[in-house]
């Protein structure tokens, strides 16, 4: 009786090894895109230098690569403060930042995650940065110089999240409160504004009448005085007549001259004549 020969396992081992080979060869590369930074992690521990876009070799099976997105990212963070007069001021502030791919492994070492970086370092840094923009200013202030704030805030802030790695590229005020007892104070202060302005419009329309009155005043007593003037004038020369004719009617060797106005009617230039000269013609 002849025994059965068993089919041989190496075919089948050889095929499974050639498949971990394959696997192996495959994990034991990356690929890091454009817009991301890589930090490679061999037995949980990061290695220094991160790595960039481009194939990068990783050890397989005890090596991970912690893939960070280093394109712009945009969050909403809110922020409250107190101004120089004590007033309270809260804001809400879009943070446009990108990490630094360069840092990417200090980063990872110390915060970790993307969310993490925002609530432990971009969120807190912005609330101390927007205290101390807003402390430099009243809450008056802080309205009217919106750009002065602004400009402050993101100076603290760049200063604040540099050392972190974080880049920030660009700020915007949403929105910006105050108190509601502010709110009325200004209201209050604007009321009283308009009304200082229609007083000092009342006090200034009321001088332009006097002053009027007064001009008006001044030319009526100008045309008195030389309507006095003119009819002095016309009296002294009515007496002159009278005695010319008074002397003509007593008689003398020679006739009287007569003042008479010559010219036209609007002359007021008298002139003498002799009334012989006149008889004799």
């Amino acid at each position: 009786m002849t025994r059965q020969s068993t089919p041989s396992l190496q075919p089948l081992i050889g095929g499974i090894i050639a498949a971990l080979l394959v696997v192996i060869s495959f994990n034991s590369f990356v690929v890091i895109n454009p817009g991301q930074a890589g930090v490679l992690s061999i037995l949980g521990k990061a290695q220094d230098g991160a790595l960039l876009e481009g194939i990068h070799f990783k050890p397989p099976l005890v090596s991970a690569v912690d893939v960070y997105d280093v394109t712009v990212q945009k969050f909403e963070v809110p922020a409250q403060s107190a101004t120089k007069d004590l007033q309270d001021l809260s804001a809400s502030f879009a943070i446009n930042f990108r990490l630094d791919p360069v840092q990417v492994v200090t980063i990872r070492r110390t915060q970790g995650t993307l969310q993490n970086i925002v609530s432990k370092i971009v969120a807190p840094q912005t609330q101390e940065s927007f205290k101390i923009a807003a402390a430099k200013r009243t809450v008056e202030q802080a309205i009217t110089q919106r750009s002065e704030l602004k400009e402050d805030f993101d100076n603290a802030l760049n200063s604040r999240l540099e050392k972190y790695g974080i880049i920030v590229l660009d700020t915007s005020v949403i929105d910006l409160n105050f108190s509601p007892e502010f709110a009325k104070a200004v209201e209050d202060k604007q009321i009283a504004e308009q009304k200082a302005q229609r007083a000092v419009y009342i006090a200034q329309e009321a001088e332009q009448e006097a002053q009027a009155d007064i001009n008006r005043a001044k030319g009526k007593a100008e045309a008195q005085r030389l309507l006095a003037e003119t009819l002095k004038a016309q009296g002294g020369e009515l007496v002159l007549q009278k005695e010319a004719i008074e002397a003509w009617k007593e008689g003398g060797a020679q006739m009287p001259k007569v003042l008479v106005m010559g010219g036209d009617s609007n002359s007021s230039v008298p002139f003498l004549f002799n009334l012989g000269d006149m008889a004799t013609q």
